[in-house]
């Protein structure tokens, strides 16, 4: 029988670094959330649709230097229930913080994915969290060009609304094969067998799915757009020059926008470039982490 969401002991029975994984109950929410290493605190936000699993090389790699912190985000993953507000940037940024200071770890660097990096920065402006520096890795940080700011959260609404639409994408992820196609299209970015699979495995969830559409129906970046500026941190912008999700020249335009930040793209690789080359993007976090003067 298939479950509405992914199941730990089902879709998590092998899970990328299982043994580092541990369950913790903040207000309304059982978060999946994953702690390894030792050093200064860094904390990993992954994007939408996404989950730990995204993190599964680069993990050990920065657990090397850094106490690693990656949870599952609401509506994604083995994390369970909803944050006041819903799935909005303003209250996902305020539970991952409820998170941080339950752990008693506050974050030395954070380091986010696509949606991941605005969570990220939003923690930062809304002052809960003060980190020495926020990398961003193929960030969405900026509303989308022309007509598809429009046309794209009204899309991700007409889903949310309709009660059939994540059934329909976790019946066409279960398609043997489709999490690879899928992933190729729509990212630019190639990535191994295991890791398609293991995002084959959540969006075959019509949970995890919803999840993913809630996240985008409630997404604001207009806001965070005219709140970037406000930004009194070092910020590293970290690209995929074939990113077919995000255009590489969004980082440089969202870069203009806060003073000081620095973009760094990579040629080769797509929207999911630290799943492709984890061993570059942990080296450039450990540099970038160097020159912030956040390592103790």
């Amino acid at each position: 029988m298939l479950s509405d969401k992914p199941r730990w002991e089902a879709e998590g029975r092998d899970w990328p670094n299982r043994e580092v994984s541990r369950f913790v109950d903040v207000g309304r929410l059982r978060w999946h959330v994953q702690v390894a290493g030792n050093g200064p605190v860094l904390l990993l936000l992954h994007g939408t649709g996404a989950a730990t699993h995204s993190w599964r090389t680069m993990l050990p790699l920065l657990a090397e230097h850094f106490t690693v912190v990656a949870p599952d985000l609401p509506g994604h993953g083995f994390t369970t229930g909803r944050p006041m507000g819903g799935l909005a940037m303003p209250s996902m940024a305020k539970a991952v913080a409820e998170l941080m200071t339950a752990l008693e770890m506050p974050p030395a660097l954070i380091v986010g994915h696509s949606a991941g990096a605005a969570i990220a920065i939003r923690m930062v402006l809304d002052r809960l969290a003060a980190p020495k520096g926020v990398i961003g890795l193929n960030s969405a940080l900026l509303p989308f060009p022309g007509l598809a700011a429009k046309l794209f959260p009204t899309l991700a609404r007409m889903l949310f609304v309709n009660p059939f639409a994540p059934h329909i994408f976790a019946g066409i992820a279960r398609q043997r094969g489709e999490a690879g196609r899928f992933l190729a299209r729509s990212t630019g970015s190639v990535i191994d067998t295991a890791g398609a699979d293991f995002y084959g495995r959540l969006f075959a969830t019509p949970g995890h799915c919803a999840g993913a559409i809630t996240m985008m129906a409630d997404w604001d970046l207009e806001s965070l757009a005219r709140d970037l500026p406000k930004l009194a941190v070092p910020l590293l912008l970290i690209h995929g020059a074939g990113d077919s999700a995000i255009p590489a020249a969004t980082a440089e335009d969202a870069a203009a926008l806060v003073p000081g930040a620095m973009v760094e793209v990579l040629p080769g690789l797509g929207h999911l470039a630290h799943e492709e080359a984890p061993e570059t993007v942990a080296g450039m976090i450990q540099a970038f982490d160097g020159g912030a003067g956040v390592g103790v």
